[in-house]
């Protein structure tokens, strides 16, 4: 299967008055939005659907793209979920790449990458030096783009005006997009785990069905009450996008579970949303992590994993003094939190994702740790 939304006339420009110039694909129109790169090597279609990139524009590093096509929705997995994707939509603003392939090719293929963008009133633009692009980013830290895809030419400083006119991503609160609106059910088993909604994966609904319990999926905005409703046998706070301080609602409903000492694994904004709940602060991050290639160590006893990231915001440590939270995970690269577990309480939280898609498996463990701390096992503490 070869593109047949491409060609268009294509721009991006960005905060510091940089202008790429390139070939426009899939649906023609103009976006401002932050941002951002990732260093994976595969896996677009799970990362397109990642919530967690919700609001921004996306550059995948690796130079060729859209190689094996975009499966179907329509093939679920043995949960009932669809199996290639992690939501039901595409979740950034628009993509950047470097090359989009020519040809589409795999069994799996039901359309292209700019076929699926186009559906979904997407922007793509590719034909400009994305490492270029990516060092700039890495030097100067994220920026606010505004990008066009048009059949006419594009007025730089039109492009220009509207981004310096934007709201700055890191002004909204992006739960009301990404969260599910009422509560949803995975599954038939009776003993269940909460999961709440900031913008989660399937993936991490997929694994939570794994250890053998339901999964009740709750909004972003669901007190102590309404979790207790249920009589979880715990609770999993999801990832998700945007500035953490935004989520007050989970904030809160962490406080209160940090009473309840209910058994409770937060991942990726879950972990900074359980951090801040414990009196802790937060702070963005220069450039972020994401990618499928993060080393973390495991402070216990010093083993190093290989990890999926996703994720522009992170706990400050000498915050963590006197909350009851020490430090579990650290990143090999930059010193950074990558995981927190309480001194006394069954609560873990990572700030990488265990559930992977794309990326390694490594971290699988975190899901089955969650288990073990149900069934009133003893894990190695921190």
């Amino acid at each position: 299967m070869r593109p047949k939304h491409d060609g268009f006339k294509a721009k991006l420009v960005l905060e510091d008055g940089s202008v790429f110039s390139g070939i426009g694909f899939s649906f023609p129109r103009k976006i401002v939005g932050e941002v951002v790169f990732n260093t994976g090597m595969v896996g677009y279609t799970e990362a397109l659907t990642d919530p967690s990139y919700r609001g921004q524009l996306l550059c995948l590093t690796y130079p060729l793209v859209g190689n094996y096509g975009v499966p179907s929705y329509n093939v679920k997995d043995k949960f009932g979920l669809p199996k290639y994707f992690e939501a039901e939509h595409i979740q950034p603003k628009a993509l950047i790449i470097h090359e989009l392939s020519p040809l589409a090719s795999h069994w799996s293929c039901e359309r292209t990458l700019d076929e699926w963008l186009y559906d979904e009133q997407i922007p793509g633009i590719h034909g400009i030096d994305t490492r270029e692009l990516t060092k700039r980013i890495r030097v100067k830290g994220v920026m606010m783009g505004a990008l066009e895809v048009s059949t006419n030419d594009i007025n730089e400083e039109s492009l220009f005006k509207e981004l310096n006119n934007s709201v700055k991503y890191g002004d909204i609160n992006f739960m009301p997009e990404v969260s599910t609106e009422s509560a949803q059910t995975y599954g038939e088993q009776d003993e269940c785990i909460v999961l709440i909604d900031t913008g989660t994966k399937y993936s991490i609904i997929r694994n939570i069905m794994r250890t053998g319990y339901k999964v009740v999926r709750l909004p972003y905005t669901a007190g102590i009450k309404d979790v207790m409703s249920y009589k979880p046998k715990g609770v999993v706070l999801s990832n998700g996008p945007g500035d953490p301080k935004f989520c007050k609602e989970t904030i809160q409903l962490s406080k209160d579970l940090l009473k309840q000492e209910i058994p409770t694994l937060g991942i990726c904004l879950g972990n900074q949303i359980l951090a801040l709940a414990s009196g802790a602060d937060t702070y963005k991050l220069k450039y972020g992590h994401r990618g499928q290639n993060k080393p973390c160590v495991d402070l216990r006893d010093g083993s190093a994993y290989v990890t999926s990231q996703n994720h522009g915001y992170c706990i400050n440590p000498d915050s963590l003094r006197g909350t009851g939270f020490k430090l579990w995970f650290k990143n090999a690269d930059d010193g950074t939190v990558e995981g927190i577990m309480h001194e006394d309480k069954p609560i873990i939280a990572v700030q990488f994702h265990p559930e992977a898609s794309p990326g390694p498996y490594d971290c699988m463990f975190v899901f089955d740790m969650l288990v073990k701390m149900i069934r009133g096992e003893k894990v190695a503490k921190a």
